[in-house]
């Protein structure tokens, strides 16, 4: 039994941060701000932020196919010294997670690999190519969390209609990618201004709205369970709002990059900015910061996408698109807190508590007989970010160079300590 002692507790149920101390024994929290138990190793804090464990939704991982990239160990090893102790990946591998087969091969390999945990969603379609469902029974049978082809937009509606309506006499939830897929191909920025003097192709932020429109109207026709991975421009705010009010079961996501940058830190060509989608303009920042703060938008996540050098050091337009993000997942987000954008709780609300919800687990939360996946964070503590120090197998992310304040002290999964730096407490 563990009592950890003199902490800030971010709770993002009661969205408070206050003093006190947590009881962890056989991998659950047992009691939040309880006395001490008798024969408790008891472990001072010295005033650390302790929170649950991030849940981040959206992490794309090599294996199979691109293990050169990221691996199942490099992947948990960053998300664990990033404070993320629950890692949902992405289905978008060569070849895609579209079988129980390999859904069981990759659940197996990151069961032995990973000192976190992962759990697996599954392609919506076949080889992710719009034209075929899945078999979403077997797959919800073999452990998939949730179905997508992730930025692969299905663009034939009828398709999209019957997996919509098989998924929901499964109960299964479909995650979809809002973009209109014939305005936004090709598209390397936003369109504007800054595109165009640096001449590049851009998408107008429409197509975020007409894709999402396009979905929205296939859920209230088929009343499927849908989340929007990536809302990333004003736009499409006020309809998600309207969905939401109508009583749909929709819930939307950002990227903790469209929420840090904007579309002008692309500066000179600099591929290490291009995602997808593009950056926006600073206005749409500001509103997604809003709508996070609000609960409109649910849940940010980091959509860690590695990349080998060789697909960035590309002109802009040709370079592919992503950024690693799980080591830099909480120290960025953190840029939202010291800026006064958004307080630790709402933080840890749309990174930790809402995904968890959202996904039926039992994680995210400080509360009696939640697992015991917690992150012991100093928010404060500066530092100068080394792309070359961070454990991902790639090494593309925007944040290179940058100064930034946060750092992961400890990480536990299951009470269990995977990540411990600059934190000697005995843990």
């Amino acid at each position: 039994m563990i009592y950890l002692t003199t902490t800030r507790l971010i709770d993002p149920e009661a969205l408070t941060c206050a003093p006190g101390s947590l009881t962890i024994a056989d991998g659950l929290i047992t009691a939040v701000n309880g006395p001490t138990q008798k024969g408790a190793r008891v472990i001072d804090c010295g005033g650390l932020c302790l929170a649950p464990g991030i849940v981040d939704l959206g992490v794309k991982i090599g294996e199979p196919g691109e293990r050169h990239k990221e691996s199942f160990r490099s992947a948990g090893l960053a998300a664990a010294a990033g404070g993320v102790t629950t890692i949902i990946a992405r289905p978008d591998t060569n070849p895609a997670i579209d079988t129980p087969e390999v859904l069981e091969f990759v659940t197996r390999r990151a069961a032995e690999d990973a000192p976190v945990r992962i759990r697996h969603m599954a392609a919506l379609t076949k080889g992710r190519e719009g034209r075929e469902m899945t078999e979403i029974g077997f797959l919800l049978d073999a452990g998939a969390i949730a179905f997508t082809d992730c930025d692969h937009v299905v663009a034939n509606t009828k398709v999209l209609s019957r997996a919509l309506s098989y998924a929901r006499s499964l109960g299964a939830l479909v995650i979809g990618h809002p973009q209109e897929p014939g305005l936004s191909q090709g598209a390397a920025t936003t369109s504007g201004k800054f595109s165009s003097l640096r001449g590049l192709p851009g998408v107008s932020p429409m197509a975020e709205r007409i894709g999402f429109d396009r979905d929205m109207g296939l859920v209230e026709m088929t009343g499927a369970r849908y989340h929007f991975d990536q809302i990333t421009t004003a736009r499409a705010l006020p309809p998600l709002e309207r969905a939401k009010r109508n009583g749909f079961d929709v819930t939307a996501g950002t990227s903790i990059h469209h929420l840090t940058l904007n579309e002008f830190d692309v500066g000179d060509y600099r591929t290490f900015f291009k995602v997808k989608p593009p950056l926006r303009s600073e206005d749409d920042r500001q509103a997604i910061i809003e709508a996070v703060a609000s609960g409109l938008i649910d849940v940010i996540s980091s959509m860690h996408t590695p990349q080998d050098e060789e697909s960035k050091r590309l002109p802009y337009e040709e370079a592919a698109s992503g950024a690693v993000a799980l080591e830099t997942f909480l120290p960025a987000a953190l840029r939202l807190y010291h800026a006064g954008d958004l307080t630790l709780p709402q933080l840890f609300r749309a990174m930790a508590l809402n995904p968890a919800r959202r996904l039926g687990l039992p994680q995210g939360r400080l509360a009696a007989g939640a697992p015991a996946d917690l992150v012991i964070f100093d928010p404060d503590a500066p530092f100068v970010l080394d792309r070359f120090s961070l454990k991902s197998k790639s090494k593309n992310t925007p944040f290179d160079g940058a100064r930034m304040q946060g750092k992961v002290r400890a990480t536990l999964v299951a009470g269990r300590v995977v990540f411990q730096e600059g934190f000697d407490a005995g843990l």
